[in-house]
């Protein structure tokens, strides 16, 4: 069988710098696209009427929509490439953007996210998967970068969403205008995303064997570790300032912000210290900074160091999740697109069930348990460290 005339370019066409852009815009457009989301979310509760309790479930759609789309993308990767799915992805969280700010039925809005979470699902599994095809072909780190152009975008969409908005601005309108980025993103990105969704001479023996061995199970934990402490701070941060600290209603977003902060300054910088310290001392030290983050969270008293506490989890988780999955694409036992795949979706279980868990064991005893509980996990990160494979950093 002759290859295409893409599968037949060198590493060197992969990892062209071309790519790496590309790569970096996609993760900026579907950060942002998730950010003006956040800002949506108030105006979503008035038009549905939704208490508490409903919106809750109404946001689940969107990680239930995410999650089910993720289980099937390693396949859906390989067999039609990095860009025609993304592509697909894209135009499916677009067109459900303006659903959202319009629809008042809660049910509609339901179905709405649930399509929208698929889409940004699907995105963030296939661009990591062109992420980690660049950075090998490239041979150098680049995956914090990649993630950090998600946070950006992120912070680009809630806070231009909030611009716009309080300029008076409907959130349709809103809307539309993050979709003409998005597009103007894609467009520009078009020719540079991957034709294919793994590398030719792994896809093939991969198909009949595509299982996890144990340190891609390993690496899934520890994803779902970093992501579970990622929404421990957003959803349960500032209820414990607020509650145990003494900190004020109107600032309980502190917790997250500093920790946003930290993180994004983090992943801006972290190619540079993956390539000084290498893979192994990032998961180690990442770990031991986990703890002590939580530590000063739970034992420090008044509200300053606990929110300094915050900041050094998210210094600590930075570079921890891209990390695991440069490493699961270094893995020889699944193609790519399957192994990167795994360990994104199981790590995405820790953004999405983790703060429910976290919320259970509260009830039954107090976010101080709670807390610690996710400080202990990260010793699972510390010393699973030890038990991966590197190559030459």
């Amino acid at each position: 069988m002759s290859l295409s005339p893409e599968l037949e370019k060198p590493a060197e066409w992969v990892g062209a710098p071309g790519r790496r852009v590309a790569t970096r815009m996609i993760f900026f457009v579907t950060g942002m696209a998730m950010g003006l989301w956040g800002a949506l979310v108030p105006y979503a509760q008035l038009r549905t009427h939704s208490e508490a309790g409903a919106l809750g479930m109404l946001l689940l759609c969107l990680g239930a929509g995410s999650l089910l789309s993720m289980l099937g993308s390693g396949r859906i990767i390989g067999r039609f490439g990095c860009r025609a799915v993304i592509l697909a992805a894209v135009v499916m969280y677009c067109l459900m953007m303006p659903l959202l700010a319009t629809f008042s039925d809660i049910r509609l809005m339901a179905l709405s996210l649930f399509i929208f979470g698929m889409g940004i699902g699907l995105a963030d599994v296939a661009v990591n998967v062109q992420g980690t095809m660049v950075e090998q072909a490239a041979d150098k780190p680049l995956m914090s970068g990649f993630h950090c152009l998600w946070s950006v975008g992120g912070i680009a969409g809630a806070g231009g969403g909030a611009l716009l908005l309080s300029a008076g601005i409907t959130p349709v309108g809103s809307t539309f205008f993050a979709i003409v980025l998005v597009i103007l993103g894609t467009a520009f990105s078009w020719r540079s995303l991957l034709p294919f969704g793994a590398h030719e001479e792994s896809s093939h023996e991969g198909k009949a064997k595509a299982r996890p061995n144990f340190r891609l199970i390993l690496m899934a934990v520890m994803a779902m570790i970093c992501f579970m402490a990622e929404g421990a701070v957003l959803d349960w941060g500032g209820v414990f300032l607020t509650r145990e600290r003494g900190l004020a209603l109107e600032h309980a977003g502190w917790g997250f912000a500093v920790f946003a902060i930290a993180m994004s300054v983090m992943r801006l910088t972290g190619d540079a210290i993956v390539s000084t310290l290498g893979r192994k001392r990032v998961l180690v030290m990442g770990g031991i900074l986990g703890i002590a983050g939580y530590l000063m969270v739970i034992l420090l008293p008044g509200w300053f160091l606990p929110v300094c506490g915050f900041a050094l989890v998210g210094i600590g988780a930075a570079n921890i999740a891209p990390v695991l999955i440069t490493l699961a694409g270094q893995e020889k036992v699944m193609p790519v697109n399957m192994s990167v795949a795994f360990v994104a979706t199981l790590g995405y279980l820790g953004i999405l069930g983790g703060p429910a868990l976290i919320g259970f064991v509260a009830h039954q005893s107090s976010l101080y348990v709670a807390f610690s509980a996710v400080a202990a996990a990260f010793l699972i990160v510390t010393f699973g460290a030890y038990k991966l494979k590197y190559q030459a950093d």
